[in-house]
């Protein structure tokens, strides 16, 4: 018997890195075959983990977590092969004199966090401890953290706060510490959606065409990211070229170590093979 058709169900996380890929879907150049649903990864990570998305960017590691759940979208990531710029740790001292101090960290994006964890515990190897929550509400009350990791948007706002001079770029201390690109997101495909019935819209040539069209519009993206005000054209560049969309030979090499060491460290049963989605309707 023949499937019914259904209408995808899309995850769009909140930043600014995203805007390539997502303006085009959100503005209807690309049809409306499916429907867009907001939130920070980790919401989305627990939206995908529940079945109420068909489809998302989500968190390397949620992935990892749950490789029975999901297939990869062939060739898509957000990560980069040097400074990231909205993944940072910012500190009031010096990065290798954090030993023994409380690390605030942000609760929107496992994958951050475990990498965190990783080059404090194996590459700096300095004994810290963790807590998490909102920085942003903590720095606007007053409450000032000795360091905090934040990411996306909020990276981007704070990176030149004054009353952080320090900053560790975790994409770039990843890449000086491994040689490889580093993925902190994937987009993946809810197996259960899948076997359930085909979609109106292919996920895979969806996003194969929302990212070409990023890359091929790139100056009119950066112009609706200068409105945000976090930087201007000049900035917005750079950031842009910073961040790796592909997962390619390298992406993936860059991501099975990532797996392979969270493993190690127990915070994943084993390392995920990489399985990708391909259209079956």
């Amino acid at each position: 018997m023949q499937k019914s058709l259904k209408k995808l169900r899309v995850g769009r996380i909140r930043y600014l890195n995203v805007l390539p890929i997502y303006h085009p879907l959100e503005t209807g150049l690309l049809g409306e075959n499916f429907d867009l649903v907001y939130g920070t990864p980790a919401e989305l990570n627990e939206q995908m983990d529940a079945g109420n998305l068909d489809v998302s960017s989500c968190s390397s590691f949620e992935y990892a977590r749950h490789p029975e759940k999901y297939f990869l979208l062939p060739d898509i990531a957000i990560g980069s092969s040097g400074p990231v710029m909205s993944v940072l740790l910012i500190s009031q001292k010096p990065i290798s004199e954090l030993g023994g101090e409380e690390i605030l960290t942000t609760a929107q994006s496992h994958t951050s966090a475990a990498l965190l964890r990783m080059l404090f515990r194996d590459c700096l190897k300095l004994d810290v401890s963790y807590k998490t929550g909102s920085v942003s509400d903590f720095i606007d009350q007053g409450d000032l953290p000795t360091a905090a990791l934040c990411i996306g948007d909020e990276a981007l706002r704070l990176r030149n706060d004054d009353r952080y001079p320090y900053r560790l770029d975790l994409g770039e201390a990843w890449r000086e510490w491994t040689g490889l690109p580093f993925i902190f997101g994937v987009w993946i495909v809810s197996r259960k959606s899948v076997e359930s019935g085909c979609f109106t819209q292919d996920p895979a040539e969806l996003f194969r065409n929302a990212k070409n069209w990023g890359d091929e519009n790139i100056e009119q993206v950066i112009g609706l990211a200068e409105k945000a005000g976090y930087m201007d054209t000049e900035g917005l560049t750079q950031y842009f070229q910073s961040l790796v969309y592909d997962l390619g030979e390298e992406e993936q090499k860059g991501l099975r170590l990532f797996f392979k060491r969270l493993a190690e460290a127990k915070e994943i049963p084993s390392v995920p093979e990489l399985e990708f989605y391909s259209h079956q309707c």
